[in-house]
Order: structure tokens, then C-alpha cells, then sequence
């Protein structure tokens, strides 16, 4: 089991990052958010967690030991594999999981891609007894304006973007083109308005 990666970080794109470690690039999948924070040839330490599998290996990658016990923590509940936990760290915040679940909040929950309600509420009566309370006020993803809290695919896109080396101000902007491409109910295909927004940045 790799805890975690310390090194160069050789490469950042749209969900993942590259950090030489010894002479070996590993590639670690992360969310919008901590690639945010994470900034080529600069030296990063990522807590990991390693999904091994018949036909691969993967390594997630996490901002902090915290989104990393909550992510493993989430892949216990059933129907949710790593790349929806990830979702999940990726449009909630610890803090804000642990609270939609201890309230059982579905409409929460139901905001992140791939879940709907029954899943929704398969993972709060799973996770509800086991989960730990919210340890404190949420506090915005990294990486993300204020401005970009207003829906969860805004902080998504907006991280995204500054991850790849744009300014905050460069990715509001884009943000902003692509809004109305969104739908009204925030639930929106993020790839698909990353990539337009990346299209919207490079005709400026």
C-alpha cells in the first residue's frame, strides 16, 4: 500500500497529476480541488490510497489525511466505487459529506454525477452510524473564488482551470462563458464545460 507520494510534480492535467518520485513518474488521480494546489516543478506531498484491481493500479490522490479516511470510508458503502467517492470529494467538502449524511440530506448528495436518490439513501443507511460528525465550518474548496461556490460544477470547472496554470481571474471569466451551457438545476457534465471552457480561453 502506497500512504502517500512526495516529490516533483512533472505534469498537471484535467484528473490527474504526474509526481516523480526516485526517478518514477506515478500518476495519482485527484480531484479538481487538489490539483488546484498543485503547481509543475514545485515538490508536493499527497496522502494516496491505492484501488488495485486484476487488470490495473490505481493511485488517488488527496489534499489532506482527512479527504483521505473519508474517501476510503465511502468506498465501503455499497454501489460506490473510487471514482464516484472521488466525485463526491469533488463537489462536497468533508465536512459537508459528513453532514449530508448525518442528516440525511439526499438532495445533497444526489448533486454529485452518478448518484441518485436510492443510492443517495443506500449511503446514508450504510455510512449514517459509522460516519463522524462535521469537525467544523466548511470551508471553500481550494482553488475556487467565492464566486465559484455558487454551484457545484462552477468550483469544479473553475478548479480545473487554474490547476492548468490559468489565473483565478482568467478561469472566472471562462466560468462566466460557459454558464449558460449549464443547467438551471446545477447538475451539469463538468468534463464537458471544462473543456468548453478551455475552448473559450483559447480563442482569447
Amino acid at each position: 500500500m502506497i500512504a502517500f507520494v512526495r516529490g516533483t510534480v512533472a505534469e498537471v492535467s484535467l484528473t490527474s497529476a504526474v509526481v516523480e518520485v526516485g526517478g518514477v513518474g506515478l500518476e495519482v488521480n485527484c480531484t479538481p480541488g487538489t490539483l488546484a494546489s498543485l503547481r509543475e516543478g514545485q515538490e508536493a506531498r499527497l496522502p494516496t490510497s491505492m484501488i488495485v484491481r486484476e487488470d490495473s493500479m490505481t493511485i488517488f490522490g488527496f489534499l489532506d489525511d482527512d479527504e483521505k479516511s473519508l474517501f476510503e470510508m465511502l468506498l465501503t458503502a455499497s454501489g460506490v466505487g473510487p471514482k464516484i467517492a472521488q466525485a463526491m470529494l469533488a463537489v462536497l467538502s468533508p465536512d459537508d459529506l459528513r453532514r449530508a449524511v448525518t442528516t440525511e440530506d439526499v438532495k445533497a448528495l444526489t448533486r454529485v454525477p452518478g448518484i441518485g436518490q436510492k443510492g443517495a439513501q443506500r449511503i446514508i443507511l450504510e455510512l449514517k452510524d459509522r460516519i463522524a460528525p462535521p469537525s467544523g465550518a466548511s470551508l471553500p474548496r481550494a482553488g475556487t473564488s467565492p464566486a465559484a461556490q455558487e454551484a457545484p460544477w462552477r468550483g469544479q470547472v473553475h478548479a480545473g482551470l487554474v490547476g492548468l496554470g490559468w489565473s483565478a481571474k482568467e478561469a472566472e471569466r471562462a466560468v462566466d462563458a460557459v454558464a449558460p451551457d449549464a443547467p438551471a438545476d446545477g447538475v451539469a457534465d463538468v468534463a464537458a464545460l471544462l473543456r468548453a471552457a478551455l475552448r473559450s480561453l483559447s480563442k482569447a
